[in-house]
């Protein structure tokens, strides 16, 4: 399964005036990275940066007159993200502004049953929250100390790890199978590794004393014919 971990920054809260300047994505397959991403900042044309967004993450207007509008980069963002599931922190805010773009361009939408929102994954998993990006990363023990500002690849990398803890993505990649004629099976990914299992070369000394088995012993008998312990001791 391919998912694309990914974060936009905007000029701006309101997606039908405001623009996507920057996007990030990372590939997961199967829960783990595969190493590709996708960076990409995006020149929003005559909309410039609102004093709030640049606090946030820093973006200013003379640093996107040279790089590419909406436009010349969509068929590059639909091939990155192809069939894989998008996934987003607070998804709504960013498939809106997506959306909007691809609306200008007479581009069908991204259908949210193809979006999930890690915020709304964090909010059932962590009622009592706080579940901001920073707050998931500090629950989960991912050093993000070299995030002083927003930005998308880097927030859709750190997103990555905490979408993987969250969903007990490295729990669940290495599983064991059945025991079976004396072997057991273990995947890891796609991988099988049969292991046989053999008797221990030496028992395993036993933890009770002659003391504390006779005094259980004594409890048993005091309980009559129809304790069920009665059963096990036979």
């Amino acid at each position: 399964m391919r998912e694309i971990i990914f974060d936009t920054e905007t000029t701006g809260l309101d997606n039908k005036l405001d623009r996507v300047i920057e996007i990030g994505g990372v590939e997961l397959e199967n829960h783990f990275p595969t190493g590709r991403t996708l960076h990409l900042y995006i020149n929003p044309g005559d909309r410039k940066v609102h004093p709030d967004a640049l606090a946030v993450h820093g973006i200013t207007d003379e640093s996107l007159k040279d790089k590419p509008p909406f436009a010349a980069v969509v068929d590059q963002i639909l091939e990155f993200f192809g069939d894989a599931r998008w996934v987003a922190h607070n998804a709504n805010f960013d498939m809106g502004f997506i959306n909007a773009e691809l609306d200008r361009l007479g581009r069908p939408p991204i259908l949210m049953e193809t979006v999930t929102d890690t915020l709304a994954l964090a909010r059932r998993k962590h009622p009592m929250g706080p579940n901001s990006l920073d707050a998931l990363c500090r629950r989960y023990g991912i050093d993000n100390s070299h995030r002083t500002r927003h930005g998308a690849l880097l927030d859709s990398e750190l997103l990555a790890e905490v979408y993987i803890e969250m969903i007990g993505g490295r729990q669940a990649a290495l599983g064991l199978g059945s025991a079976e004629n004396g072997r057991r099976t273990f995947v890891d990914a796609e991988d099988e590794v049969i292991l046989p299992l053999g008797a221990r070369p030496r028992p395993l000394a036993p933890r009770l004393t002659d003391a504390e088995r006779a005094a259980h012993d004594a409890i048993v008998e005091n309980m009559g014919a129809k304790a069920i312990w009665g059963k096990y001791d036979a």
